[in-house]
């Protein structure tokens, strides 16, 4: 059973007069810094020089200094910018750490991966929400608060679990749940859950089930309300109860049809190749590959996201949210065209 940890759980004593440097002000980093603010805590924000986030830091009141000032004073330094730019952070301030500061990740992917190789007298530890940024500043707004994740990598003071749990409580987490983990188990359950399901799994899904709608000659539009505009109906029950309640909410047909057709579209085949997915995690091929690509200037993703953009399927998608006034306008690509227009037979 996992261990759990509670607000009862944590001593905010553990961060009692220290100072902590939020490095990144995006979607994590403004929800951190805002949430240990209101906790109590002194909080100073660390940015590269021209950052877009400066000004919108200093605008909610922040002091705000480059990454290398920040921390200088620190004794907490909370590092959440993007995977790749960790090593560059961690370079600038690893001048001003020694004995008694503490390193925080919000994914283990630049510790595991050792893009980060901390100093062996700093501690080193992990708090990751499991919810966007924005959510986990709504909900600490609330009175409430979004699960997390803890984990100590490096316990050089011998209390680095006692400031992780303070953290995640000054952050809103221990008023949800904490769930004790490992730096290797958070970051390859992470990148094996986006891409063999989450991201990669569900997007290869819903293009192979539109496209051979189509090929089969079905109308795209058609195609795209069964592959991909129905998926949030399924998974908003999956949410609120597991399978089970969605399999209950369903016609008996759509069960059924789960049961006997599901298994033969997640195969052993498929089964064998998301076990290759979670084998290239655990013995980092795909972080060297990720970490090359972005180093390069990130020519595949950017070449493939034109694509994708561009492809049959976002476009129908593009013309069918136009007509739902209701969603929030979050378009990506090329504009919106309404769909072409079909009389219906025998109408003159």
């Amino acid at each position: 059973m996992a261990t759990i940890y509670y607000d009862k759980h944590a001593d905010p004593r553990a961060l009692a007069g220290k100072t902590i440097a939020v490095i990144g002000y995006g979607s994590q980093g403004h929800a951190h810094a805002q949430n240990l603010r209101d906790s109590g805590h002194e909080v100073v924000i660390g940015l590269a020089a021209g950052s877009k986030s400066w000004a919108t830091a200093e605008k909610d009141g922040f002091d705000v200094r480059e990454v290398a000032d920040a921390a200088r004073n620190a004794d907490v330094i909370v590092i959440l910018v993007p995977d790749p730019k960790h090593r560059s952070v961690y370079e600038k301030i690893a001048p001003s750490l020694g004995r008694g500061r503490t390193i925080v990740v919000a994914h283990a992917f630049s510790v595991h991966f050792k893009e980060i190789v901390a100093s062996p007298d700093i501690d080193v530890v992990l708090i990751a929400p499991k919810a966007p940024g924005h959510r986990m500043r709504e909900l600490f707004v609330e009175g409430k608060g979004v699960p997390a994740l803890v984990a100590v990598h490096q316990d050089a003071s011998g209390h680095a679990k006692a400031t992780a749990l303070a953290y995640a409580q000054a952050v809103g987490s221990t008023r949800a749940g904490v769930i004790e983990t490992t730096f290797a188990e958070e970051v390859e359950t992470d990148l094996f859950g986006e891409q063999a399901v989450l991201c990669g799994g569900i997007s290869e899904l819903v293009k192979a089930g539109f496209e051979t709608l189509v090929e089969a000659g079905y109308q795209p539009e058609i195609a795209y309300f069964e592959c991909l505009n129905e998926m949030k109906l399924i998974v908003d029950l999956m949410y609120e109860g597991g399978l089970s309640y969605m399999r209950y909410s369903v016609s008996d047909t759509a069960e059924y049809g789960d049961y006997v057709s599901g298994k033969r579209v997640i195969d052993a085949r498929v089964r064998q190749t998301m076990k290759d997915v979670l084998a290239e995690i655990k013995d980092g091929s795909f972080a060297k590959r990720w970490i090359a690509e972005a180093r390069a200037g990130s020519p595949e993703l950017l070449a493939t996201r034109a694509k994708e953009q561009s492809s049959q399927l976002e476009q129908v998608g593009r013309s069918l949210r136009a007509m739902m006034p209701w969603l929030p306008k979050k378009e990506f690509g090329q504009p919106a065209t309404p769909p072409a227009k079909r009389e219906p037979a025998g109408v003159a």
